[in-house]
């Protein structure tokens, strides 16, 4: 019964899944390289979630997003975060009418479909957590109603990693509710010399790409929550943020000084979605450990809080990420 339905399901995502091949073949008409970044912007679509990109300026993270938004037939808004940017220059406020002497609501850039949050870090602090608080329950509350936003509703933030100057830097708790952390690094030096024949003249750039619903995209969320995850994959999730805390019970003695704090519930949840969307994408329906593996970095490195001792020997979360890899066992 079981093959029955996974071969049912596997028909269904065939079916299904053209459009990712539109969007990739799409993006990458216009942008060079970064096909990993791609693929993970994607994944968390398809995951309901929202990322959070670090990379030094003119790596073409806007670039990715805009022509992500022109693909997918949706609404898109770019919000430049600034010291003097207020939370009701995201969320919206309530303006009075003098004609009918009533309050009236003026809804701000957040009811889109997708966000881009440039340079989260350069806001204070009650504006970054009025955007988060958007991400995670999906509405807004303008005077005494609240709103519900749009779907899909995918927010991706930036933040330079380099200029510290005049930041205000988000708090775990707040980072934590990114799906993804991705690392943006520069291109080689044929993606380069690519990127330069083809961006020197700006009439090369592809404007007439082809469009997808914003319907294929709800679709395929209804068809994921269908794949199969069997128990020792569901076990092996478990295990591996279980590592992040207790890294004794998996014999991993030495990293113990190097965390500060492990990975919450929440790495739990995104990490099974993920993994689901990942089979998606590969037309499987059903989830390996390669796909709990190929995501666990982005799922993780933001999860993980480093002790001073870490910093002070230059080990990063990412290298811890891997030690635990490579020591839970793999089902």
């Amino acid at each position: 019964m079981i093959k029955e339905n996974l071969s049912d399901l596997g028909k269904n995502i065939e079916e299904n899944s053209s459009f990712i091949n539109t969007i990739e073949d799409n993006i990458k008409s216009v942008i060079i390289g970064q096909d990993k970044l791609i693929s993970n912007l994607i994944l968390a679509l398809l995951s309901d979630g929202h990322v959070f990109i670090e990379g030094v300026p003119g790596l073409a993270k806007t670039l990715i997003i805009k022509t992500l938004s022109k693909i997918i037939d949706t609404d898109f808004q770019r919000i430049q975060f600034t010291p003097d940017l207020l939370p009701a220059d995201i969320i919206g406020t309530l303006i009075y009418n003098q004609s009918n002497s009533s309050f009236e609501v003026k809804k701000g850039p957040i009811f889109s479909n997708i966000i881009l949050a440039d340079e989260i870090n350069r806001a204070p602090a009650k504006v970054q957590s009025a955007l988060l608080e958007a991400m995670e329950e999906r509405q807004v509350t303008i005077g005494e109603n609240s709103f519900p936003l749009n779907n899909p509703f995918f927010v991706m933030a930036t933040q330079n990693p380099i200029d510290q100057e005049g930041t205000y830097p988000l708090p775990e708790a707040q980072i934590d509710r990114f799906i993804f952390k991705l690392i943006v690094d520069y291109p080689n030096k044929d993606e380069e010399l690519s990127i330069l024949n083809r961006m020197v003249n700006i009439n090369t750039i592809n404007n007439n790409m082809s469009k997808i619903n914003v319907q294929d995209i709800i679709d395929a969320r209804s068809i994921i929550d269908e794949i199969h995850m069997s128990e020792n994959i569901k076990e092996y999730i478990v295990s591996l943020i279980h590592a992040t805390r207790n890294p004794k019970d998996y014999g991993l003695n030495d990293i113990m000084p190097l965390i500060s704090l492990g990975a919450s519930p929440r790495a739990t949840i995104f990490l099974g979605k993920a993994a689901k969307s990942n089979a998606f994408m590969k037309k499987r329906p059903y989830v390996i450990p390669e796909d709990i593996r190929s995501i666990g970095h982005e799922v993780l490195r933001h999860r993980i809080i480093t002790s001073y001792e870490a910093d002070a020997e230059e080990i990063t979360s990412d290298q811890i990420i891997q030690r635990i890899f490579d020591s839970v066992p793999t089902p």
